[in-house]
Formats: C-alpha cells, structure tokens, sequence
C-alpha cells in the first residue's frame, strides 16, 4: 500500500487523536445509536487527556452521518486529528472495524487505520433485470456510489396474442431486453476503464445475468461472478446480494495476503528481504526498504527516535553511533512513519502470515556489503 497519503499526518505537531470506529447508519435509531457511540468515544479521549478542539473536531466529523448524504452511508471511519485540533487524516473504512480504537498518544497509532484501509477491494454489485440495473461501485477510496441504469419498458411484457402479430411482438420484446441490458454492458464496461476492479457481482434476472456474461468486455469478462438470488423489485432481500459480496472481499484479500508472504519469501531466496526488528532498522536507516511488512498484532517493543524518522535504533548503541538523542516510541508507529519518509509501500498481515511469526518483516529496494539477511 502507497501510504503517501499519510505524510499530513505527520508534518502536523502531536499529541494526535486516532479513532477507529463504528458510525453505520442504517437503524431506524441511527440517529441516536451515533449520537451514543460518538459520546462515548469523546468521552475516552477527553479521559486520556485530549484537549477539547481536538475532541470536538472527532465529535464533528463522526457524527456528519447524522445529517445524511454520504456520510450516512459509511460503516466504518479512521480519523487523525492533530494538537491544534485539525483534522489530518479523513478515511472511509471498507467496513465497521471490529475492535474500537480510540487513542490520544505522542504518536498517531496509524497500524489499525492501515489494516482497516487495506481491507478495499474495488469492485462493482449489480442487480439486473431486463428493463435495466442497479450498480453499487466500490473503489479504492471505499465508499460505495450506487447508480442505475434504466431503459425501456415499452413492449417488455411478452403477451398472447394470436395470428401474425404474435411474432412481432415476440421479436420487439426480445429487441427491447438487449437494448436495455446492452445499455448495462456499455456502463459496465466504462466504469471499468476508468478504474480496474478485482470482481463484478452480477445477480437478478437469469436472462439478464446471461446476458451481461455473453456480452462482457474482454477487460472485464474474466471477472464477472454470478448469483442466483437478489433481485430488483421492490421489496427484494438484498441480504443475500450483500453477504456474498462481503464473500468475495474476503477472498481477495486472502489472496492479497497469501501473495505478500510469497512476496518476501521469495525476495528472501535472492537476500531481497529481511525479517525481524534489527534487520529491519538497520535496512530501513538506508533507505533499502521497498515494502515494509507488519504484523497486525505487533510486539510491544519501543524503538529509539531521534531527530529525523530515520534516527532509527533498537538499543542505545545505536543512537551514540548515530550521534543523536533518542526517544522511545512504539516500534510499529517509529517505523511507519519511516516508511512514510522513505516512500516504502506499508502492508499489514495477520501474524500468522508473517515469516515464522516475526513482528516485521521488508522486501528491499536493494543490497549492499552490510546488509544483513535472514532473522
């Protein structure tokens, strides 16, 4: 993951405020459900000492799905605001996080946010029928924009009629369907120009599903996966639509996972990467780390900081051969922002996916005499 869009962050002075939470808005009480979590998470942070601008620019911002648009649509929401009570970093999360983090520290605590971001698999839920469909697309920023496609209803419903123009009836239904579903196949194919996704969902009328499949476009026909249940009436479940797309998110994701370990074993055959927390400091002073791996769960381990993101060290021997004065700062938060300044990728992994369970693992940009490979 590209986290560039992290460096707001930190050219703001700290303490920070960072909140991972939970803001859907889809209850008939939403309104007062947010209203509750949004008070208790303000309350927490005026607790571990939050000054009230700050407080209140959190306050401000999660309740926004209070006053509806898109804001109501969103069920997840990371937020980092600086000392000054500004709000550097805004990010829609691809779902609810399933544990609450609410965290006033000298640092930002920015792993969570990272592992709740990386959960976006952009994609496209449509529900077709033979007049037409509904679209939900999910990009890269996670918010979903639904949008739909109509065409015409005129001579949609096949009826008995007898005689010669049974046919043409017939033939102007059938024309009518490929019109309108070919008018989903040319949106399809230009939101998938526009920005590449990794699967379309396609549920609703069987026909209509068919039709979609045939006349897919060679940049998105690999990715079409169809479902018998969902529909377009009105009244329709779309429970089922929801739940096998979560499914497919998941699925991915594992994927993604999987190919990152490969990724750093693989470099690791070649001495392109290194694991564990001195090798890593060591490679990330140089500038040699082209993707920094972390465990979602990370040791509870500080590492000393000097003046520069790059003042890096484990033990105080290395800040004296750096000639600098060192801080104690969690060692997932010392090396993100590391990363941030070195323009490495961030990806974060269960600990089970890391090389033999190591808090942090890199793959490098590249090797020289002192580099120090393996564990």
């Amino acid at each position: 993951m590209n986290v560039s869009f992290l460096e707001p962050v930190f050219a703001a002075a700290g303490p920070y405020a960072t909140v991972c939470a939970d803001v859907t808005h889809t209850t008939e009480n939403a309104d007062a459900e947010l209203d509750l979590r949004v008070r208790a998470i303000a309350e927490d942070l005026t607790g571990q000492g939050a000054p009230e601008p700050v407080v209140e620019a959190v306050r401000g911002r999660l309740l926004e799905g209070n006053d509806g648009g898109r804001a109501g649509t969103v069920r997840g929401r990371a937020l980092v605001v600086a000392a000054d009570g500004s709000v550097v970093l805004d990010e829609v999360l691809a779902a609810a996080p399933g544990q609450q983090l609410v965290a006033w520290s000298p640092q930002p605590d920015l792993v969570p946010v990272l592992r709740h971001r990386a959960a976006r698999v952009p994609h496209i839920v449509v529900i077709a029928d033979r007049v037409g469909a509904d679209l939900v697309v999910v990009g890269d920023s996670g918010e979903p924009d639904e949008t739909q496609v109509e065409g015409d209803s005129f001579h949609m419903r096949k009826v008995k009629v007898g005689g010669w123009s049974h046919n043409t009836y017939m033939h102007t239904a059938e024309n009518q369907w490929e019109e309108n579903l070919g008018r989903v196949a040319d949106e399809l194919d230009r939101l998938v120009r526009r920005a590449p996704v990794d699967f379309i969902l396609v549920a609703g009328d069987v026909r209509a599903r068919q039709f979609l499949s045939d006349k897919a476009a060679p940049a998105w026909a690999g990715t079409v996966v169809s479902m018998d249940e969902g529909g377009r009436a009105a009244g329709a479940d779309r429970e089922p639509v929801d739940a096998r797309a979560a499914e497919l998110v998941a699925e991915h994701e594992a994927r993604l996972i999987a190919e990152t370990a490969e990724k750093v074993q693989a470099a690791g055959a070649h001495g392109l990467s290194v694991t564990g927390t001195d090798r890593v400091v060591e490679a990330m002073r140089k500038g040699q780390v082209e993707t920094l791996v972390l465990a979602e769960d990370p040791d509870e381990e500080d590492l000393l900081v000097g003046g520069s993101p790059l003042e890096l060290g484990v033990r105080q021997q290395d800040m004296d051969a750096l000639g600098a004065r060192g801080t104690a700062v969690p060692a997932d938060r010392a090396l993100v922002h590391a990363a941030v300044a070195t323009a490495a990728d961030v990806v974060v992994l269960p600990r089970s996916a890391m090389p033999d369970q190591v808090p942090v693992a890199a793959v490098l940009r590249y090797t020289d005499d002192s580099t120090s490979s393996g564990k």
